[in-house]
């Protein structure tokens, strides 16, 4: 297997790796890659933001040619995939025969092994859950070189440590996957402007729609602050739409930092806002565009310029939600930092692994371009989620403290116990996981 020295980075593309990399194809390369280092880390699509696949010890093990369809059942909807496969391809694939993946994030670039690993939700959180609660089964290579189906059923406790476990319990090769059916490839979406964050949260609360999800303008403040558009989706009875593959748009080069200054988003945000008439409107969208609509634009994260950008996501419990979302917000306006996109959805108990970040209660993801400044607006928003009793998602996270999310993720303890149990000799480690202190080791 050849190895190649490259550099690369998370999404926001302020953490960075320059290691070797391999892109095996076929699982009979695997035992040997795994078995040959000391030090390996499965990376899939690299849309994580921050550091959860940077290897800056040992090597990396890219998966994305490993993407082949092994099954599927179409009475049940039950697909058997190799886990480099992208969960955009799958809907394309498989919403024109009535059937799409349970839970989809909103990019469609995102691989199911990473899907796995990261236990990512979507606009429908609030009423199916995460994605590995839609995982039957899963087969993991080890740090012994092993392969093991494991299950609910069948070594439940590596389960939910792999679910969620941000790539430390090994290597996701296969997955089988329990669809949703899909009764059209075209989505109805309503969309309606929110004065505030109060109005907003009421919205979410009186709303009946299978997918929302909330844009909110970080520049607003006092009795706007908050304020955005929601959207709410169902499945279209319009004719359906074509899924293919979609056409994208790239940034011809990084644009300089000013291209994310306030007055420039401010005049964005003011725009963006305005697209929505005043009494809302309805629209029918292709079910790709609706899904994962950055994924548009193949590079957008460059446009926050050559120091990037992190992003912030936490969840707050119900209970704490407009007090807690409210000083967040207070925070981002007040911090001198202006931030284009801000997104706000409804989460609801669905949890599949010991590290998985959904709990009952409103999520808030913010991007915050890389400036002198971020540090302490990051730390300050850290510190008020750990007031108000939420959590941050490790799969956006770049910057939040080790002690910090021991306290936020109270099943580390056995998250600890099972991963250094099959992985004695942290042979799968990332960045991340020593800068958190995943593994409890040091």
């Amino acid at each position: 297997m050849r190895w190649n020295q490259i550099k690369y980075a998370g999404w926001g593309n302020v953490l960075t790796a320059d290691t070797q990399v391999a892109r095996p194809e076929r699982h009979s390369a695997l035992e040997e890659l795994i078995t040959d280092c000391d030090h390996i880390l499965p990376i899939g699509s690299q849309r994580s933001y921050g550091d959860a696949a940077i290897a800056t010890e040992g090597k990396g093990l890219k998966t994305e040619r490993m993407d082949r369809l092994l099954d599927f059942d179409p009475d049940t909807g039950t697909l058997e995939v190799e886990a480099g496969i992208k969960l955009g391809e799958i809907l394309r694939l498989f919403a024109p025969r009535g059937w799409k993946p349970a839970v989809v994030p909103g990019t469609g670039m995102t691989t199911v092994g990473g899907a796995i690993a990261n236990d990512v939700h979507g606009k429908n959180h609030h009423i199916d859950g995460s994605f590995g609660q839609h995982v039957e089964s899963l087969v993991l290579l080890t740090a012994d070189g092993n392969a093991r189906r494991i299950s609910r059923k069948k070594e439940a406790g590596l389960f939910k440590a792999t679910i969620g476990g941000v790539g430390q319990t090994g290597l996701i090769t296969s997955a089988i996957l329990k669809l949703h059916p899909c009764p059209s490839t075209t989505m109805s979406v309503s969309e309606n402007r929110i004065a505030n964050l109060s109005d907003f949260v009421d919205a979410f609360e009186a709303s009946t729609a299978p997918y929302q999800v909330g844009w909110i303008d970080t520049l607003a403040k006092g009795g706007d602050l908050g304020r955005g558009i929601l959207e709410e989706a169902e499945f279209s009875a319009q004719p359906a739409a074509t899924i293919m593959n979609q056409k994208t748009k790239s940034i011809p080069m990084t644009p300089p930092g000013f291209a994310v200054s306030g007055p420039i988003v401010k005049i964005f945000n003011a725009l963006y806002l305005r697209r929505v008439p005043v009494d809302g409107r309805t629209v029918d969208r292709p079910i790709n565009e609706f899904f994962f609509p950055l994924d548009k634009i193949s590079d957008w994260n460059r446009l926050y310029g050559k120091k990037g950008f992190y992003q912030f996501q936490c969840v707050l419990p119900m209970e704490r939600a407009k007090d807690g979302l409210s000083d967040l917000l207070e925070i981002v306006s007040d911090g001198g930092i202006a931030s284009p996109l801000a997104v706000l959805k409804k989460m609801g108990e669905g949890r599949a692994g010991y590290l998985s970040f959904p709990m009952e209660g409103y999520t808030l993801a913010i991007d915050l371009p890389n400036r002198a400044q971020t540090p302490a607006i990051l730390s300050d928003l850290a510190e008020v989620t750990e007031r108000h009793q939420g959590r941050i998602y490790l799969a956006k996270d770049g910057a939040i403290s080790s002690d910090a999310i021991a306290r936020m993720y109270p099943e580390i303890g056995k998250f600890r116990e099972q991963v250094n149990k099959v992985d004695p000799g942290h042979k799968f480690i990332s960045a991340m996981a020593k800068r958190l202190n995943l593994r409890g080791q040091s």
